[in-house]
Order: C-alpha cells, then structure tokens, then sequence
C-alpha cells in the first residue's frame, strides 16, 4: 500500500506565529477535518481518509502551542508576585514540597545557639 504523503505543521514554524495567526490557522484546520470526515461519510478517496490522522494531529500541535504561549504569558505575568497559581509551579515531588526551605532547616533554638557558643566543636592537632 503507499502511503500519501501530507505536509504537516512544524512545531518550531507555529511558535514563531503570533495568536492571531494560530487561531486561524486552527479554525481552518477543524473547517479541513470537517469536510474531510464528510467525505468518510459519503465513501470519499483513500487519501482523503488518510489526511483525516495528519489534520488531527495539526489541530492537537496547534492547541499545545497555544497553550505553551497562554502558559509563558502567565508564567511572566505572576513572576514578581508572591504567590503563583498551583499548576505553573513547579511540581517537583510531594516530599519535596513538603521538605523544610533552607532557611527554615538551618534556624536554631536559643537553647541551640547557646549550647553552640559556650560549647564550641572542639579541634585537636593530629599527627600523621
């Protein structure tokens, strides 16, 4: 069987695009699959049935490099505010999250600090 060959989106092409373009560009391709699942429909040419996967798989590039500019918007946007919103935070692990910052780990008690000043660490001289 050969297979047709169908010039898809390139990734790097879309993040060049402004938001405008992107919108249109969606639009046009979900106007293309429309018309391509009518041709499925009415017993359409092999090629076209073929483009239907190609088209999807457009529309699915497109939306996620909408979503990577909605995100670096948003990202910029809460970068100087004290708290951002849960998903653009970085996820690391649950027990990181929860883990003391450094700050708070290297903070002692009075009795800590006293202990350290009149007890200093002691160091001895060891010959070799």
């Amino acid at each position: 069987s050969t297979q047709a060959l169908f010039i898809m989106v390139k990734a790097h092409t879309l993040r060049e695009a402004t938001r405008t373009d992107l919108l249109k560009q969606l639009d046009d391709f979900k106007k293309e699959l429309s018309q391509l699942r009518v041709a499925k429909v009415t017993g359409g040419a092999a090629s076209k049935l073929s483009k239907i996967k190609v088209v999807r798989k457009d529309i699915a590039r497109v939306n996620t490099t909408l979503t990577l500019l909605r995100r670096n918007a948003l990202k910029e946007h809460f970068k100087k505010a004290k708290y951002a919103p849960l998903d653009l935070r970085n996820k690391k692990t649950r027990a990181i999250r929860r883990r003391l910052t450094k700050y708070e780990a290297s903070k002692m008690t009075l009795k800590q600090r006293k202990r350290a000043i009149h007890y200093p660490k002691r160091v001895y001289a060891v010959r070799a």
